[in-house]
């Protein structure tokens, strides 16, 4: 198993190697981010949509690489919320494999795209599809999914449902293998499809 003091960075580093340095399910910067905004509350309007300080972005991402675990990214140090917010999407838009990983996206998008299976197989589809992630990934997007399952449940008050948070989250999750703008484009719809249904039956995607 890698020592943590080979692996530098948190950020833009493989999900599986950072994991695996750290010997957890899921990367600490994730866990640390999704608890500091969960502690402080997710009913703030916007949340996930409004971006945060950018310098205040840069030197959290810096510190975390630098120093781990032991980053305080408490709100005695950044009040503003959606600087946290905005360090999570930059975790995840920074992975040099997508959390959503290139192997399994033609085959998530395509299952999104199909009209002709009832609502229960294609959940059940996706279950399978997404089982096929690696470990980390995996726990990772569960992880997450949890999370932003718990924030649609505040959409009075953050007026960010299932929809809103795939618009944001959908192009830091995954990308098309294929580097054709206009196979991407036409894939945006699907990918924000997918993530909203992720959000939206966790529970029975990730069982």
């Amino acid at each position: 198993m890698p020592d943590m003091k080979y692996v530098k960075r948190m950020f833009g580093v493989d999900l599986t190697t950072l994991v695996k340095a750290q010997n957890t399910l899921i990367p600490a910067v994730v866990e640390m981010c999704v608890k500091e905004i969960e502690k402080r509350g997710v009913e703030a309007e916007g949340l996930y949509r409004v971006a945060g300080f950018h310098d205040d972005v840069e030197a959290i991402k810096i510190l975390f690489d630098k120093d781990g675990e032991l980053t305080d990214i408490t709100e005695d140090k950044y009040e503003d919320l959606n600087t946290i917010t905005s360090v999570l999407k930059l975790y995840f838009r920074l992975l040099p494999i997508p959390l959503i990983t290139f192997d399994i996206y033609f085959k998530v998008i395509d299952l999104v795209r199909r009209e002709d299976i009832a609502l229960d197989a294609k959940l059940n589809a996706l279950q399978h599809s997404l089982a096929q992630l690696p470990p980390a990934h995996f726990h990772t997007l569960k992880y997450l999914m949890a999370h932003l399952h718990r924030v649609t449940e505040h959409q009075q008050q953050n007026m960010m449902n299932a929809e809103n948070l795939a618009i944001v989250f959908s192009p830091t999750l995954l990308r098309s293998p294929e580097a054709d703008p206009l196979t991407s484009l036409t894939a945006v719809k699907y990918e924000r499809e997918l993530i909203e249904t992720l959000v939206t039956h966790q529970n029975i995607i990730f069982e």
